[in-house]
């Protein structure tokens, strides 16, 4: 349930993301909070789930293309989620009860901070070819 909800939101943030390419200081912090976070949740899912499983690096490959950053910024994504990545193999070699505590605990950071980034972005329009659009998801009303 955690991953779902987290996956939601970071969907939906992503997704948002193409008409905010001029970002404030704050929001470009949030992306390279957030790519950290998926490099982090990377490493921890792959630790019980095995190295094939690339759910959050997916996420952070779709980051990087709905950003459209400009070079230098896009290099700081993935040097983020690379740390991450690698402060989280590090951290937790097996997987264990505290590897999927701590997993929980990247996913509940993830959420938060794709929901600030989703409330300072306007929706984009749903289209047929962008299955993570935001669009997508149903509304919580």
């Amino acid at each position: 349930m955690l991953r779902l909800s987290a996956a939601v939101l970071i969907a939906a943030s992503l997704a948002s993301a193409a008409f905010a390419q001029e970002r404030a200081a704050d929001e470009r912090q949030r992306l390279l909070d957030l790519a950290y976070t998926l490099g982090e949740s990377h490493a921890l899912r792959q630790l019980c789930d095995g190295e094939t499983d690339q759910f959050w690096r997916s996420r952070m490959v779709r980051l990087t293309e709905v950003e459209q950053a400009d070079q230098a910024f896009d290099a700081q994504l993935r040097e983020r989620f690379n740390t991450g990545f690698a402060a989280g193999k590090g951290e937790f070699p097996l997987c264990d009860a505290s590897s999927r505590k701590a997993e929980q605990q990247s996913a509940r950071k993830g959420q938060v901070l794709a929901l600030k980034l989703s409330q300072s972005i306007r929706p984009v329009q749903r289209t047929e070819s962008d299955p993570d659009s935001v669009a997508d998801v149903a509304p919580t009303r």
